[in-house]
């Protein structure tokens, strides 16, 4: 072993026969990752952009032509806005892969189509420029920036963001009926032909989308399986109607949930990365979910549980970060 181990460090060192060695010429050292896949952050975008054509379409086919045009409006919006930043601040554009994109659809999907086009504009700006590039741009942002320009939308617009009364509807969307005691058609929640924000009415047109990540492998059933089952579970204790299928039914096609569940709250940043994290954000969901719809005064509640869970995130990745090896409490075993 002794002669092998000084024959090999002659090598390195350039004395061997073979010739003139270096040490870079063996060992290839880099950054991480070392670990690499053809599975692209573009490809990843462009997946999530044709998941959420479905919704998207049922949006527009259910609500017409101003959906459409406040979608375009929107996702021009934060397309420019990052565009304009990295222009501006002479950073590598970053708009080819497609996260704009995706930020601009879903804060349009979470939208009332009688909203006027400048929410979507000032929605647009306030998610990519302050809940994502002020803080570093993709990979970064420490909330979902399209809920986070919901939120504040929500909070500065309020008597906008929700008048969801349209030519199609007039009526209360049926969270907000079920709050109120009155009955609910739940086959036209499923189906979606309902009041509400542009991609949240279709049950059915999310699942698509939500299948077709699945089977792609762009996400799993870790985080949306525990936030619908914790959901359904707290409902089933504190809502009052106990284990009813109606009600349950009602709450699960009605408002924002399924949209949350499988195309927000499954954002690679803003989830935790470890498996058992990914456990305990979905039940915190599910639970903050169902506090707000049960106890308060809103029937709806996903966009801030899934923004407080955010805020959570590093909190949840330090409690279930997995012990080195050969550790043990903390110590060295």
């Amino acid at each position: 072993m002794a002669l092998r181990m000084k024959g090999y460090r002659k090598r390195v060192c350039g004395t061997g026969i073979g010739g003139t060695y270096k040490v870079s010429d063996l060992m290839k050292v880099s950054s991480n990752p070392h670990v690499r896949s053809k599975v692209t952050t573009s490809s990843i975008m462009l997946a999530v952009i044709i998941a959420l054509l479905p919704a998207a379409g049922f949006g527009i086919y259910n609500f017409g032509i101003d959906a459409l045009i406040l979608i375009a409006i929107t996702v021009a919006s934060t397309v420019f806005t990052e565009f304009a930043y990295e222009k501006l601040m002479n950073k590598k554009v970053t708009i080819g892969d497609y996260s704009a994109v995706v930020t601009g659809l879903l804060l349009a999907l979470n939208l009332p189509s009688s909203a006027p086009w400048w929410i979507g504009v000032i929605g647009g700006v306030f998610a990519i420029l302050v809940a994502k590039m002020l803080f570093g741009g993709l990979g970064q942002n420490f909330m979902n920036p399209a809920l986070a320009a919901r939120c504040f939308l929500l909070i500065s617009f309020t008597s906008i963001m929700t008048n969801f009364e349209c030519d199609t509807y007039t009526g209360a969307t049926p969270l907000a009926a079920m709050k109120n005691g009155e009955a609910v058609d739940i086959l036209s929640m499923v189906i979606g032909k309902t009041s509400g924000t542009i991609g949240e009415t279709s049950m059915i047109a999310i699942i698509l989308g939500a299948c077709f990540l699945i089977l792609l492998g762009v996400i799993d059933l870790r985080v949306p399986g525990c936030y619908i089952a914790s959901f359904v579970l707290f409902a089933c204790l504190f809502g009052g109607h106990g284990f009813d299928p109606v009600y349950i039914s009602a709450q699960l096609a009605g408002g924002g949930l399924m949209l949350g569940a499988f195309f927000m709250a499954t954002d690679y940043v803003t989830r935790p990365i470890t498996k058992n994290g990914q456990y305990v954000y979905g039940i915190l969901l599910g639970c903050l979910t169902g506090i707000f719809r049960i106890f308060g005064p809103s029937s709806e509640g996903v966009s801030y549980a899934i923004i407080i869970g955010n805020l959570l995130v590093p909190l949840i990745e330090k409690m279930t970060l997995p012990k080195a090896f050969g550790m043990k409490g903390g110590r060295k075993a």
